[in-house]
């Protein structure tokens, strides 16, 4: 035996000797192989399939809409498409005004998620060690009550004979019950209890990171606290504001829960539409075309943000 050369172990599994690695996958090929099949399986497939109901023609039947391939006499099928679905979204202002709208709410939710989320965040990462645990445990213990059954609590807490309206004329600082429920207030306030963690829970990971170090050396050149927050602290925890408002604002625009429980019945959202044109007028044709351009009208804007901020970061 040469020197250099190692004498393989007896029964140690050889990259050949797997499955992975008999089909050509390294063990790093099938990590990330993993979150990508995930992708195709609970993404991509799903959007296909709404593609396809886009495409079709509604119909008095089960399912509501017809095939897109029709199996003739001849060999090949015959591929039945119509843009109609698609063109009568331009023709309705009703769905760009719920869209406008959606947006609207989701964007001021996101700023007011970012406002409270980030002192949260950065109070956190600059408590002790031992403060951490249990603030960051406060932030994620609602996450352990069903969704639904936290958003109807605010019913019970805002309606005209609930605990906000009662402690108030109970201590004389009004003489009858707020309308603070099935309104906007009502519906900003829900969003923002719900988001509020997925702001908070990147803000923090990304201010935890931070190096101290900055903060002590911008203080040596003569800068005041604030000064330095603004100078070293927030610009470096831009990654952060974004990924957080990101979680927020994309979840917010197709929110149906939320609205359907809190919002007023003149507040048009999106995510409500849908719901109509699913269940009430049973269009899934058109409801699918809503539902595909709200995906576009969201990743198309993301994608082009993420690539100038991917330059950003090449350029520096």
């Amino acid at each position: 035996m040469t020197a250099g050369t190692q004498t393989p172990i007896e029964g140690a599994p050889g990259r050949s000797g797997t499955l992975l690695g008999r089909l050509g996958f390294s063990g790093r090929t099938a990590v990330i192989a993993l979150p990508y099949f995930w992708l195709l399986l609970f993404f991509l497939v799903p959007f296909v399939f709404v593609l396809k109901i886009a495409f079709a023609e509604p119909r008095l039947a089960m399912p509501p809409y017809t095939a897109l391939l029709v199996w003739a006499d001849g060999i090949w099928p015959t591929v039945q498409t119509t843009w109609r679905n698609f063109l009568f979204l331009f023709d309705d202002n009703l769905y760009a005004v719920a869209y406008l709208n959606s947006v609207k709410v989701a964007a001021v939710s996101t700023v007011i998620c970012l406002l409270l989320g980030y002192p949260m965040a950065y109070g956190i990462a600059r408590a002790g060690t031992a403060w951490r645990t249990g603030l960051l445990m406060l932030i994620i213990l609602p996450f352990w009550t069903s969704f639904l059954i936290r958003v109807y609590a605010w019913i019970g807490i805002l309606k005209q004979n609930g605990l906000i309206n009662n402690a108030l004329m109970a201590m004389g600082l009004i003489d009858e019950p707020l309308p603070l429920i099935h309104n906007d207030f009502s519906l900003y306030v829900g969003i923002v209890y719900s988001y509020l963690p997925f702001m908070i829970l990147p803000l923090y990971a990304n201010l935890t990171k931070l190096d101290r170090a900055l903060l002590e050396a911008a203080a040596d050149l003569g800068a005041r606290p604030f000064k330095a927050f603004l100078t070293v602290t927030l610009p470096l925890s831009v990654p952060g504001i974004v990924a957080g408002s990101m979680l927020v604002f994309i979840p917010a625009v197709g929110e149906f829960v939320i609205p359907a429980l809190l919002a007023g019945p003149d507040n048009l959202i999106i995510g409500r539409v849908l719901w109509d044109e699913f269940f009430s007028n049973r269009d899934w044709p058109v409801a699918s075309a809503v539902a595909i351009a709200l995906l576009i009208l969201l990743v198309v804007p993301i994608a082009i943000f993420q690539r100038y901020q991917a330059r950003e970061a090449d350029a520096s």
